[in-house]
């Protein structure tokens, strides 16, 4: 059997506009899966209100961190696509590699045409989100469902459920920190902010926020830091049900009236830099941080296509061809 690799990650607008961001937005927040909240419900809210006055103000934020050549997300991911390829062909492994995105393009759809037009019929899942969620995760797997339902002949498939506690995925974020400190300095305090879920979804199964905890654990002991010398945070809310805590921004405000003068600030959650992190956390929550007394803030970019982190995604590729 032939084996491809789908890479599988959110998404992004085709375009910094309001028009490309209602668009993409409209597709991510109709997903059950991302807010479960009654259709009869949220489809009015959506529509009426949320997506008409949220658009232009995500759009100018995606201005913000808007690359030359496209959306970080995007450009990042393409990236890591060339680059999982050329190391399966250097380790003489024929294994095609395609990128698809939960919302927006390209989709998985195109990117499982793709797959099958090299003669795939064996495909490994690789959704980029270190932890598990039923948001993220499983939506992707929904996704693949969905396709499946279309063929006559379903391929045999291997689904990466999550990572977060993979020895190379670790080690690779305890490189890119400590490349950074040697290259900085080093801060008062390391935070590992994670994208947040509604405190719900924990309480009904969700495994996110445990396994957000112990990727920060190995984390912290890979690099040999003491208890207070780390700490764990989620951002990202929406709405105003409560969400997994602490919150970033609000533990951002209260660092410095503990002492933390100077902030290392890595988001292990992301496996590619994008709106949540340029903007949200190097930007956004770098001014609150200041603002609040803070002296010194240092985002550490996300794995991106770093050779450990493309070095780990062969890792857990060629696990599943046993």
């Amino acid at each position: 059997m032939k084996t491809g690799v789908l890479l599988v990650n959110l998404g992004t607008p085709i375009a910094p506009t309001a028009k490309a961001v209602k668009t993409f937005l409209s597709q991510f927040l109709h997903d059950s899966r991302v807010v479960d909240v009654p259709r009869a419900l949220w489809c009015p809210l959506l529509h009426g209100i949320i997506l008409p006055f949220r658009s232009p103000k995500v759009a100018r934020l995606y201005q913000s961190v808007w690359w030359p050549e496209g959306s970080p997300l995007m450009v990042v991911s393409r990236r890591q696509q060339a680059a999982l390829s050329g190391a399966l062909k250097a380790a003489g492994i024929d294994m095609p590699v395609a990128l698809g995105m939960s919302y927006g393009e390209p989709s998985m759809a195109s990117a499982w045409q793709e797959l099958k037009a090299a003669g795939v019929d064996r495909v490994v899942l690789l959704p980029l989100y270190p932890q598990y969620s039923v948001s993220t995760t499983a939506s992707v797997f929904d996704s693949w469902a969905r396709l499946m339902k279309k063929e006559r002949l379903v391929p045999a498939f291997r689904f990466i459920h999550d990572y977060h506690d993979h020895r190379s995925y670790i080690q690779a974020l305890a490189e890119s920190v400590q490349a950074h400190w040697d290259a900085h300095g080093r801060g008062d305090m390391l935070l590992l902010s994670y994208h947040g879920i509604p405190k719900r979804y924990e309480d009904e199964g969700d495994p996110y926020g445990q396994q957000c905890h112990r990727t920060s654990e190995l984390v912290a002991a890979e690099l040999r830091l003491e208890r207070h010398q780390w700490r764990t945070t989620f951002q990202s809310r929406f709405g105003r049900e409560p969400w997994l805590q602490p919150y970033t921004d609000e533990t951002m405000a209260a660092l410095p009236g503990e002492g933390i003068k100077h902030l290392d600030v890595i988001c292990p959650a992301f496996s590619a830099d994008c709106l949540e992190t340029l903007e949200e956390i190097a930007e956004q929550n770098k001014a609150l941080f200041l603002a609040s007394g803070g002296e010194a803030y240092h985002y550490i970019p996300a794995l991106n296509d770093h050779p450990a982190h493309i070095r780990m995604m062969m890792d857990l590729v060629c696990r599943e061809l046993v």
